[in-house]
Protein backbone atom coordinates (compact mmCIF):
# COMPACT_ATOMS: atom_id res chain seq x y z
CA UNK A 1 0.00 0.00 0.00
CA UNK A 2 2.61 2.53 0.84
CA UNK A 3 5.85 3.08 -1.55
CA UNK A 4 9.21 2.14 -0.83
CA UNK A 5 10.19 5.80 -1.36
CA UNK A 6 11.56 8.53 1.03
CA UNK A 7 9.83 12.32 1.22
CA UNK A 8 11.03 13.73 4.62
CA UNK A 9 11.21 17.13 4.22
CA UNK A 10 7.74 17.19 6.63
CA UNK A 11 6.57 14.19 8.98
CA UNK A 12 3.77 12.68 7.39
CA UNK A 13 1.89 13.10 10.79
CA UNK A 14 1.95 16.94 9.32
CA UNK A 15 -1.08 15.86 7.24
CA UNK A 16 -3.08 13.84 9.02
CA UNK A 17 -6.59 13.18 8.14
CA UNK A 18 -9.04 12.21 10.86
CA UNK A 19 -11.84 9.83 9.94
CA UNK A 20 -14.74 9.97 12.36
CA UNK A 21 -16.64 7.08 13.37
CA UNK A 22 -20.44 7.04 12.93
CA UNK A 23 -20.44 3.16 13.20
CA UNK A 24 -19.92 2.30 9.17
CA UNK A 25 -18.59 -1.00 8.17
CA UNK A 26 -16.54 0.58 5.76
CA UNK A 27 -14.54 3.11 8.42
CA UNK A 28 -11.38 0.55 8.30
CA UNK A 29 -11.80 0.88 4.39
CA UNK A 30 -11.77 4.39 4.20
CA UNK A 31 -8.76 4.65 5.74
CA UNK A 32 -6.89 2.33 3.65
CA UNK A 33 -8.13 4.22 0.94
CA UNK A 34 -6.12 7.43 1.83
CA UNK A 35 -3.82 5.20 3.23
CA UNK A 36 -3.05 4.18 -0.57
CA UNK A 37 -3.23 7.75 -1.79
CA UNK A 38 0.47 7.81 0.88
CA UNK A 39 -1.48 10.24 3.15
CA UNK A 40 -1.49 9.17 7.25
CA UNK A 41 -4.91 9.37 8.46
CA UNK A 42 -6.19 8.32 11.82
CA UNK A 43 -10.26 6.56 12.96
CA UNK A 44 -11.14 8.28 15.78
CA UNK A 45 -14.54 8.86 17.89
CA UNK A 46 -17.56 10.89 16.50
CA UNK A 47 -17.80 12.45 19.84
CA UNK A 48 -14.26 14.39 19.74
CA UNK A 49 -14.77 17.72 21.15
CA UNK A 50 -13.84 20.86 18.87
CA UNK A 51 -11.02 21.60 20.77
CA UNK A 52 -9.31 18.02 21.03
CA UNK A 53 -9.98 17.90 16.98
CA UNK A 54 -8.31 21.27 16.65
CA UNK A 55 -5.08 19.84 18.79
CA UNK A 56 -4.72 17.17 16.81
CA UNK A 57 -4.18 19.30 13.24
CA UNK A 58 -5.87 17.67 10.77
CA UNK A 59 -5.56 18.59 7.07
CA UNK A 60 -9.15 17.40 6.88
CA UNK A 61 -11.68 15.40 8.27
CA UNK A 62 -13.97 13.02 7.16
CA UNK A 63 -17.37 12.04 8.71
CA UNK A 64 -17.91 8.09 7.62
CA UNK A 65 -21.01 6.42 7.04
CA UNK A 66 -23.20 5.00 9.70
CA UNK A 67 -26.20 3.26 10.01
CA UNK A 68 -28.55 5.13 11.94
CA UNK A 69 -30.70 8.21 10.29
CA UNK A 70 -29.96 11.81 11.00
CA UNK A 71 -33.54 12.33 12.75
CA UNK A 72 -33.60 9.90 15.08
CA UNK A 73 -33.56 11.05 18.52
CA UNK A 74 -30.52 8.66 19.51
CA UNK A 75 -28.67 9.05 16.58
CA UNK A 76 -24.64 9.62 16.81
CA UNK A 77 -23.81 13.18 15.88
CA UNK A 78 -20.29 15.52 16.55
CA UNK A 79 -19.31 18.50 18.03
CA UNK A 80 -21.56 21.41 15.74
CA UNK A 81 -18.41 23.74 15.98
CA UNK A 82 -16.41 21.28 14.13
CA UNK A 83 -17.26 22.13 10.97
CA UNK A 84 -16.44 26.11 11.89
CA UNK A 85 -12.90 25.14 12.17
CA UNK A 86 -12.52 26.05 8.56
CA UNK A 87 -10.56 22.36 8.15
CA UNK A 88 -11.38 20.82 4.81
CA UNK A 89 -14.27 18.25 5.67
CA UNK A 90 -15.70 15.57 3.47
CA UNK A 91 -19.30 13.53 4.52
CA UNK A 92 -19.52 10.14 3.37
CA UNK A 93 -23.46 8.64 2.97
CA UNK A 94 -24.44 9.31 7.04
CA UNK A 95 -21.70 11.73 7.24
CA UNK A 96 -22.84 13.68 4.46
CA UNK A 97 -26.45 13.87 5.73
CA UNK A 98 -25.49 14.66 8.94
CA UNK A 99 -22.73 17.66 7.34
CA UNK A 100 -25.99 19.23 5.65
CA UNK A 101 -28.02 19.04 8.38
CA UNK A 102 -26.23 20.37 10.78
CA UNK A 103 -25.63 23.28 8.75
CA UNK A 104 -29.38 24.00 7.57
CA UNK A 105 -30.08 21.46 5.05
CA UNK A 106 -33.40 19.12 5.43
CA UNK A 107 -33.19 14.92 5.88
CA UNK A 108 -35.90 12.60 5.04
CA UNK A 109 -36.62 9.14 4.40
CA UNK A 110 -36.25 8.87 0.56
CA UNK A 111 -38.99 7.74 -1.74
CA UNK A 112 -36.80 5.19 -3.69
CA UNK A 113 -33.87 3.76 -1.57
CA UNK A 114 -30.78 2.85 -3.26
CA UNK A 115 -28.22 -0.24 -2.48
CA UNK A 116 -25.57 -0.94 -4.75
CA UNK A 117 -24.59 0.29 -8.17
CA UNK A 118 -26.35 3.09 -9.63
CA UNK A 119 -25.46 5.57 -12.49
CA UNK A 120 -24.75 9.11 -11.71
CA UNK A 121 -24.20 12.31 -13.01
CA UNK A 122 -21.72 14.68 -12.62
CA UNK A 123 -22.82 18.58 -12.61
CA UNK A 124 -19.64 20.14 -11.50
CA UNK A 125 -16.94 18.60 -13.06
CA UNK A 126 -13.59 20.26 -10.92
CA UNK A 127 -12.41 20.41 -7.70
CA UNK A 128 -14.09 16.63 -6.01
CA UNK A 129 -14.60 15.81 -9.26
CA UNK A 130 -11.61 16.81 -11.15
CA UNK A 131 -10.79 14.16 -13.89
CA UNK A 132 -13.88 11.97 -12.82
CA UNK A 133 -15.78 11.24 -16.23
CA UNK A 134 -19.86 13.29 -16.48
CA UNK A 135 -21.21 9.70 -15.94
CA UNK A 136 -20.03 7.40 -13.72
CA UNK A 137 -20.70 3.90 -12.14
CA UNK A 138 -20.80 4.60 -8.05
CA UNK A 139 -21.89 2.37 -4.93
CA UNK A 140 -25.06 3.04 -2.98
CA UNK A 141 -25.98 2.21 0.51
CA UNK A 142 -29.01 4.30 2.05
CA UNK A 143 -32.74 4.68 2.77
CA UNK A 144 -32.28 8.43 3.54
CA UNK A 145 -31.65 11.34 1.83
CA UNK A 146 -30.62 15.06 2.13
CA UNK A 147 -33.96 17.19 0.64
CA UNK A 148 -33.70 20.59 0.97
CA UNK A 149 -30.21 22.54 0.84
CA UNK A 150 -31.67 25.35 1.59
CA UNK A 151 -29.47 27.69 -0.73
CA UNK A 152 -25.77 27.33 1.70
CA UNK A 153 -25.13 24.13 -0.70
CA UNK A 154 -24.29 23.51 -3.88
CA UNK A 155 -25.41 20.50 -5.26
CA UNK A 156 -22.77 18.24 -7.79
CA UNK A 157 -24.09 15.16 -8.83
CA UNK A 158 -27.19 13.32 -8.83
CA UNK A 159 -29.10 9.79 -10.07
CA UNK A 160 -32.20 8.64 -11.46
CA UNK A 161 -33.65 8.46 -7.73
CA UNK A 162 -31.45 10.86 -5.73
CA UNK A 163 -30.99 14.36 -7.07
CA UNK A 164 -28.69 15.38 -4.42
CA UNK A 165 -25.79 12.69 -4.61
CA UNK A 166 -22.89 15.10 -3.74
CA UNK A 167 -22.79 18.65 -2.55
CA UNK A 168 -20.70 21.99 -1.94
CA UNK A 169 -21.07 24.10 0.95
CA UNK A 170 -21.01 27.61 -0.30
CA UNK A 171 -18.72 29.08 2.31
CA UNK A 172 -17.26 26.31 4.63
CA UNK A 173 -14.92 23.76 2.93
CA UNK A 174 -17.71 21.12 3.10
CA UNK A 175 -18.39 18.41 0.73
CA UNK A 176 -20.66 15.44 0.94
CA UNK A 177 -20.53 12.30 -1.41
CA UNK A 178 -24.55 10.13 -0.47
CA UNK A 179 -22.47 7.24 -2.43
CA UNK A 180 -19.11 4.96 -1.13
CA UNK A 181 -16.22 6.05 -3.10
CA UNK A 182 -14.22 3.96 -0.79
CA UNK A 183 -15.61 0.87 -2.07
CA UNK A 184 -14.00 -1.04 -5.43
CA UNK A 185 -17.35 -1.08 -6.88
CA UNK A 186 -17.10 2.84 -7.24
CA UNK A 187 -14.43 2.77 -10.15
CA UNK A 188 -13.50 6.76 -9.86
CA UNK A 189 -14.12 6.42 -5.74
CA UNK A 190 -9.52 6.67 -5.73
CA UNK A 191 -9.57 9.68 -7.95
CA UNK A 192 -12.53 11.53 -6.02
CA UNK A 193 -10.83 10.81 -2.95
CA UNK A 194 -7.64 12.14 -4.16
CA UNK A 195 -9.23 15.26 -5.37
CA UNK A 196 -10.03 15.97 -2.25
CA UNK A 197 -6.71 14.86 -0.14
CA UNK A 198 -4.39 16.50 -2.62
CA UNK A 199 -6.54 19.32 -4.11
CA UNK A 200 -8.80 20.57 -1.31
CA UNK A 201 -6.71 19.70 1.89
CA UNK A 202 -3.02 20.36 0.67
CA UNK A 203 -1.87 17.17 1.06
CA UNK A 204 1.34 15.77 -0.66
CA UNK A 205 1.40 12.22 -0.03
CA UNK A 206 4.13 12.00 2.90
CA UNK A 207 3.07 8.76 3.96
CA UNK A 208 5.89 6.73 2.88
CA UNK A 209 7.47 3.72 4.14
CA UNK A 210 11.36 5.09 4.54
CA UNK A 211 9.99 7.54 6.60
CA UNK A 212 8.02 5.58 8.67
CA UNK A 213 11.35 3.53 8.64
CA UNK A 214 13.41 6.50 9.75
CA UNK A 215 11.09 8.12 11.97
CA UNK A 216 10.36 5.18 14.06
CA UNK A 217 13.63 4.10 14.60
CA UNK A 218 14.94 7.43 15.61
CA UNK A 219 12.13 7.46 18.03
CA UNK A 220 12.92 3.80 19.03
CA UNK A 221 16.43 3.86 19.84
CA UNK A 222 15.27 7.62 22.21
CA UNK A 223 12.90 5.63 23.85
CA UNK A 224 14.34 2.44 24.22
CA UNK A 225 18.09 3.83 25.43
CA UNK A 226 20.02 1.25 26.81
CA UNK A 227 17.57 -0.70 27.73
CA UNK A 228 16.90 -4.90 26.54
CA UNK A 229 13.68 -5.42 24.13
CA UNK A 230 11.99 -8.80 24.36
CA UNK A 231 10.50 -9.74 21.27
CA UNK A 232 7.99 -12.63 21.20
CA UNK A 233 8.07 -14.32 17.89
CA UNK A 234 5.75 -16.76 16.19
CA UNK A 235 6.59 -16.79 12.89
CA UNK A 236 3.86 -15.15 11.51
CA UNK A 237 4.18 -12.00 9.39
CA UNK A 238 3.65 -8.98 12.22
CA UNK A 239 5.65 -10.44 15.20
CA UNK A 240 8.58 -11.01 12.24
CA UNK A 241 8.45 -7.49 11.04
CA UNK A 242 8.05 -5.76 14.40
CA UNK A 243 11.58 -8.15 15.09
CA UNK A 244 13.31 -6.93 12.38
CA UNK A 245 12.29 -3.26 12.86
CA UNK A 246 13.43 -3.60 16.51
CA UNK A 247 16.73 -4.97 15.08
CA UNK A 248 17.30 -2.40 12.64
CA UNK A 249 16.70 0.63 15.24
CA UNK A 250 19.03 -1.06 18.43
CA UNK A 251 20.42 -4.56 16.94
CA UNK A 252 22.24 -6.61 19.81
CA UNK A 253 19.59 -5.17 22.73
CA UNK A 254 16.50 -7.14 21.61
CA UNK A 255 16.09 -10.53 22.16
CA UNK A 256 13.59 -12.59 20.20
CA UNK A 257 11.73 -15.63 21.92
CA UNK A 258 10.16 -18.49 19.91
CA UNK A 259 8.26 -20.86 21.72
CA UNK A 260 8.35 -24.25 19.94
CA UNK A 261 4.39 -25.11 20.78
CA UNK A 262 4.65 -28.37 18.80
CA UNK A 263 1.38 -26.76 16.76
CA UNK A 264 3.52 -25.03 14.23
CA UNK A 265 3.71 -25.82 10.03
CA UNK A 266 6.45 -27.99 8.46
CA UNK A 267 9.50 -26.78 8.69
CA UNK A 268 7.91 -23.47 10.43
CA UNK A 269 10.46 -23.34 13.36
CA UNK A 270 13.53 -24.00 10.92
CA UNK A 271 12.49 -21.06 8.69
CA UNK A 272 12.71 -18.87 11.93
CA UNK A 273 15.75 -20.19 13.24
CA UNK A 274 17.21 -19.39 9.88
CA UNK A 275 15.58 -16.08 9.34
CA UNK A 276 16.23 -14.63 12.67
CA UNK A 277 19.69 -16.32 13.99
CA UNK A 278 21.14 -16.46 10.45
CA UNK A 279 20.13 -13.18 8.63
CA UNK A 280 19.75 -10.68 11.14
CA UNK A 281 21.95 -12.56 13.77
CA UNK A 282 19.74 -11.96 16.57
CA UNK A 283 19.89 -12.84 19.84
CA UNK A 284 17.10 -16.03 19.60
CA UNK A 285 15.86 -17.91 22.20
CA UNK A 286 14.10 -20.81 21.29
CA UNK A 287 11.73 -22.25 23.30
CA UNK A 288 11.05 -26.66 22.63
CA UNK A 289 8.46 -26.78 24.24
CA UNK A 290 6.50 -29.18 22.32
CA UNK A 291 6.23 -32.24 25.19
CA UNK A 292 4.56 -29.11 27.85
CA UNK A 293 2.12 -28.26 25.41
CA UNK A 294 0.95 -32.01 23.97
CA UNK A 295 0.28 -32.85 27.93
CA UNK A 296 -1.60 -30.17 28.58
CA UNK A 297 -3.93 -30.76 25.54
CA UNK A 298 -3.99 -34.40 26.35
CA UNK A 299 -8.01 -35.90 25.72
CA UNK A 300 -9.20 -31.91 25.22
CA UNK A 301 -11.68 -31.72 22.31
CA UNK A 302 -13.36 -28.40 22.92
CA UNK A 303 -11.70 -25.59 21.08
CA UNK A 304 -12.48 -23.04 23.19
CA UNK A 305 -11.21 -24.93 25.99
CA UNK A 306 -7.69 -26.00 23.70
CA UNK A 307 -7.25 -22.07 22.99
CA UNK A 308 -7.37 -21.28 26.69
CA UNK A 309 -5.03 -23.97 27.51
CA UNK A 310 -2.37 -22.93 24.97
CA UNK A 311 -3.05 -19.55 25.80
CA UNK A 312 -2.21 -19.79 29.58
CA UNK A 313 0.56 -22.59 28.90
CA UNK A 314 2.62 -20.20 26.43
CA UNK A 315 2.23 -17.29 29.04
CA UNK A 316 3.57 -19.85 31.52
CA UNK A 317 6.65 -21.22 28.77
CA UNK A 318 7.65 -17.04 27.99
CA UNK A 319 7.89 -15.92 31.37
CA UNK A 320 10.20 -18.97 32.14
CA UNK A 321 12.37 -18.08 29.81
CA UNK A 322 12.10 -14.00 29.44
CA UNK A 323 13.49 -14.10 33.71
CA UNK A 324 16.99 -15.75 31.71
CA UNK A 325 17.20 -12.02 30.17
CA UNK A 326 18.71 -9.20 32.03
CA UNK A 327 17.67 -5.62 32.22
CA UNK A 328 14.86 -6.39 30.20
CA UNK A 329 12.49 -3.28 30.70
CA UNK A 330 10.40 -3.67 27.23
CA UNK A 331 8.14 -6.30 25.41
CA UNK A 332 7.41 -5.84 21.96
CA UNK A 333 4.27 -6.98 20.32
CA UNK A 334 3.19 -6.75 16.51
CA UNK A 335 -0.17 -5.07 17.04
CA UNK A 336 -1.49 -3.60 14.13
CA UNK A 337 -4.05 -1.22 13.40
CA UNK A 338 -7.12 -2.99 13.16
CA UNK A 339 -6.20 -4.17 16.27
CA UNK A 340 -5.92 -0.92 18.21
CA UNK A 341 -9.45 0.02 16.55
CA UNK A 342 -11.58 -3.24 17.50
CA UNK A 343 -9.89 -2.87 21.11
CA UNK A 344 -10.41 1.00 21.83
CA UNK A 345 -7.10 1.13 22.42
CA UNK A 346 -6.23 4.50 21.43
CA UNK A 347 -7.66 7.33 23.58
CA UNK A 348 -9.11 8.79 20.50
CA UNK A 349 -9.83 5.68 19.04
CA UNK A 350 -14.02 4.65 18.34
CA UNK A 351 -15.78 3.98 21.26
CA UNK A 352 -17.09 0.42 21.48
CA UNK A 353 -14.65 -2.14 22.75
CA UNK A 354 -15.42 -4.81 20.35
CA UNK A 355 -12.47 -7.08 21.51
CA UNK A 356 -9.55 -7.59 23.82
CA UNK A 357 -6.45 -7.72 22.25
CA UNK A 358 -3.24 -8.90 23.82
CA UNK A 359 -0.53 -11.13 21.25
CA UNK A 360 1.14 -12.25 24.50
CA UNK A 361 -1.82 -12.08 26.66
CA UNK A 362 -0.89 -10.37 30.12
CA UNK A 363 2.64 -10.64 30.01
CA UNK A 364 3.64 -6.76 30.37
CA UNK A 365 1.67 -6.40 33.71
CA UNK A 366 2.78 -9.78 34.80
CA UNK A 367 6.58 -9.04 34.38
CA UNK A 368 6.51 -5.31 34.67
CA UNK A 369 7.38 -4.84 31.24
CA UNK A 370 6.73 -1.45 29.53
CA UNK A 371 5.17 -2.09 25.87
CA UNK A 372 6.34 -1.66 22.55
CA UNK A 373 3.91 -1.52 19.67
CA UNK A 374 5.82 0.27 16.99
CA UNK A 375 3.46 -1.23 13.88
CA UNK A 376 -0.13 -0.03 15.72
CA UNK A 377 -0.61 2.72 12.79
CA UNK A 378 -0.28 0.11 9.96
CA UNK A 379 -2.68 -1.88 8.30
CA UNK A 380 -1.70 -5.76 7.35
CA UNK A 381 -0.78 -4.67 3.82
CA UNK A 382 1.55 -2.28 4.72
CA UNK A 383 3.47 -4.34 7.26
CA UNK A 384 3.97 -6.66 4.17
CA UNK A 385 5.25 -3.86 2.63
CA UNK A 386 7.40 -2.52 5.07
CA UNK A 387 9.07 -6.42 5.39
CA UNK A 388 10.49 -6.60 2.69
CA UNK A 389 12.07 -2.92 3.05
CA UNK A 390 13.62 -4.03 5.88
CA UNK A 391 15.05 -7.57 4.28
CA UNK A 392 12.43 -9.99 5.53
CA UNK A 393 12.26 -13.42 3.10
CA UNK A 394 8.97 -13.15 0.39
CA UNK A 395 8.44 -16.62 2.00
CA UNK A 396 7.83 -14.48 5.51
CA UNK A 397 6.36 -11.50 3.76
CA UNK A 398 3.38 -13.03 2.30
CA UNK A 399 3.08 -16.20 4.35
CA UNK A 400 -1.06 -17.12 5.25
CA UNK A 401 -2.45 -16.03 8.71
CA UNK A 402 -1.99 -18.90 11.06
CA UNK A 403 -4.04 -19.02 14.21
CA UNK A 404 -2.94 -18.33 17.60
CA UNK A 405 -3.58 -21.77 18.77
CA UNK A 406 -1.62 -23.09 15.80
CA UNK A 407 -2.51 -26.51 14.32
CA UNK A 408 -4.56 -27.83 17.77
CA UNK A 409 -7.77 -25.69 16.04
CA UNK A 410 -7.55 -27.05 12.67
CA UNK A 411 -7.08 -30.43 14.41
CA UNK A 412 -10.61 -31.33 15.30
CA UNK A 413 -11.36 -33.61 18.37
CA UNK A 414 -8.63 -34.67 20.77
CA UNK A 415 -5.06 -33.25 19.64
CA UNK A 416 -2.19 -35.57 19.30
CA UNK A 417 1.13 -36.47 18.23
CA UNK A 418 -0.01 -38.51 15.54
CA UNK A 419 -2.82 -36.56 14.67
CA UNK A 420 -0.54 -33.48 14.14
CA UNK A 421 1.71 -35.64 12.21
CA UNK A 422 -1.35 -36.66 9.72
CA UNK A 423 -2.49 -32.55 9.50
CA UNK A 424 1.02 -31.20 9.09
CA UNK A 425 2.33 -33.53 6.56
CA UNK A 426 -1.50 -33.36 4.28
CA UNK A 427 -0.89 -29.25 4.83
CA UNK A 428 2.49 -28.83 3.66
CA UNK A 429 1.19 -30.62 0.29
CA UNK A 430 -1.74 -28.35 -0.13
CA UNK A 431 0.45 -25.03 0.10
CA UNK A 432 3.04 -26.58 -1.82
CA UNK A 433 0.98 -27.57 -4.12
CA UNK A 434 -1.03 -23.67 -4.42
CA UNK A 435 2.49 -22.21 -4.63
CA UNK A 436 3.95 -24.60 -7.37
CA UNK A 437 0.46 -23.74 -9.19
CA UNK A 438 0.65 -20.09 -9.14
CA UNK A 439 -2.63 -19.76 -6.44
CA UNK A 440 -0.76 -19.55 -3.21
CA UNK A 441 -1.09 -15.43 -3.66
CA UNK A 442 -3.80 -15.61 -5.40
CA UNK A 443 -6.05 -16.76 -2.26
CA UNK A 444 -6.07 -14.96 0.82
CA UNK A 445 -5.52 -18.17 3.18
CA UNK A 446 -5.50 -21.55 2.32
CA UNK A 447 -4.88 -24.91 4.96
CA UNK A 448 -6.06 -28.20 5.63
CA UNK A 449 -8.19 -29.68 7.89
CA UNK A 450 -8.25 -32.83 10.63
CA UNK A 451 -11.75 -34.09 10.44
CA UNK A 452 -12.54 -36.36 13.22
CA UNK A 453 -14.24 -39.16 11.48
CA UNK A 454 -13.19 -42.04 9.47
CA UNK A 455 -14.30 -43.23 6.04
CA UNK A 456 -14.45 -46.46 4.41
CA UNK A 457 -12.02 -46.71 1.24
CA UNK A 458 -10.14 -49.35 -0.85
CA UNK A 459 -6.25 -49.72 -1.09
CA UNK A 460 -4.71 -51.97 -3.11
CA UNK A 461 -7.37 -55.07 -2.65
CA UNK A 462 -7.93 -54.13 0.90
CA UNK A 463 -10.47 -52.20 2.70
CA UNK A 464 -9.68 -49.63 4.50
CA UNK A 465 -10.98 -47.25 7.96
CA UNK A 466 -8.98 -43.70 7.79
CA UNK A 467 -9.30 -40.05 8.78
CA UNK A 468 -10.22 -37.24 5.95
CA UNK A 469 -8.81 -34.09 5.74
CA UNK A 470 -10.80 -31.14 4.61
CA UNK A 471 -9.09 -28.26 2.56
CA UNK A 472 -9.96 -24.36 2.65
CA UNK A 473 -9.15 -22.00 0.75
CA UNK A 474 -10.21 -18.56 0.57
CA UNK A 475 -10.04 -15.20 -1.37
CA UNK A 476 -10.55 -11.96 0.30
CA UNK A 477 -9.54 -8.42 0.89
CA UNK A 478 -10.03 -7.56 4.22
CA UNK A 479 -10.62 -11.62 6.23
CA UNK A 480 -14.26 -9.63 7.20
CA UNK A 481 -15.90 -11.29 4.52
CA UNK A 482 -14.40 -14.02 2.32
CA UNK A 483 -15.57 -16.52 -0.43
CA UNK A 484 -14.39 -20.18 -1.02
CA UNK A 485 -11.54 -20.15 -4.11
CA UNK A 486 -12.61 -21.44 -7.21
CA UNK A 487 -9.07 -23.75 -7.33
CA UNK A 488 -8.65 -25.65 -10.92
CA UNK A 489 -10.16 -29.19 -10.79
CA UNK A 490 -7.06 -30.82 -11.79
CA UNK A 491 -5.32 -28.59 -9.36
CA UNK A 492 -7.52 -29.76 -6.24
CA UNK A 493 -7.39 -33.50 -7.86
CA UNK A 494 -3.16 -33.13 -7.87
CA UNK A 495 -3.72 -32.31 -4.24
CA UNK A 496 -6.02 -34.90 -3.40
CA UNK A 497 -3.56 -37.90 -4.91
CA UNK A 498 -0.79 -36.53 -3.38
CA UNK A 499 -2.02 -36.21 0.56
CA UNK A 500 -4.04 -39.60 0.22
CA UNK A 501 -0.63 -41.35 -1.19
CA UNK A 502 1.75 -39.76 0.45
CA UNK A 503 0.21 -39.18 4.22
CA UNK A 504 -0.39 -42.93 6.44
CA UNK A 505 -3.75 -42.35 7.93
CA UNK A 506 -5.63 -40.69 5.58
CA UNK A 507 -8.38 -41.94 2.44
CA UNK A 508 -10.26 -39.05 1.75
CA UNK A 509 -10.05 -35.64 0.82
CA UNK A 510 -12.96 -33.45 0.78
CA UNK A 511 -13.11 -29.40 -0.32
CA UNK A 512 -14.60 -26.62 1.62
CA UNK A 513 -16.87 -24.55 -0.33
CA UNK A 514 -18.72 -22.41 1.97
CA UNK A 515 -18.04 -18.43 2.40
CA UNK A 516 -18.23 -15.96 5.09
CA UNK A 517 -20.88 -15.14 6.44
CA UNK A 518 -22.41 -17.57 7.18
CA UNK A 519 -19.23 -19.93 7.22
CA UNK A 520 -15.95 -18.59 9.42
CA UNK A 521 -12.56 -18.73 7.72
CA UNK A 522 -11.26 -20.80 10.11
CA UNK A 523 -13.08 -24.09 11.85
CA UNK A 524 -12.56 -23.58 15.04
Amino acid sequence: MIAPTADVSLSPESERILILDFGSQYGQLIARRVREQHVFCQIVRHDLPAERIAALKPRGLIFSGGPASVYEPNAPRCDPRILQLGIPTLGICYGMQLACQMLGGEVQQANHREFGRAFCHIDEANGLFQGVPSETVVWMSHGDQVRTINGEFIPLASTETCPVAAVRHRQQPVYGLQFHPEVSHTPDGSRILRNFLFEICGCRGLWKIQSFIDKTVADLRTRIGDKRVICGLSGGVDSSVTAALLIKAVGPQVACIFVDNGLLRESEAEAVRRTFRDNFHADLHVVDAQERFLAALANVADPQEKRRIIGHTFIDVFKDEARHIDNAHFLAQGTLYPDVIESGASADGPAANIKTHHNVGGLPKELGFELLEPLKDLFKDEVRVLGLELGLPEATVWRHPFPGPGLAVRCLGPVSADALRILRQADAILLEELKQSGWYRRTGQAFAVLLPVQSVGVMGDGRTYERVIAIRAVQTDDFMTADWAHLPYELLAKISTRIINSVAGINRVVYDISSKPPATIEWE
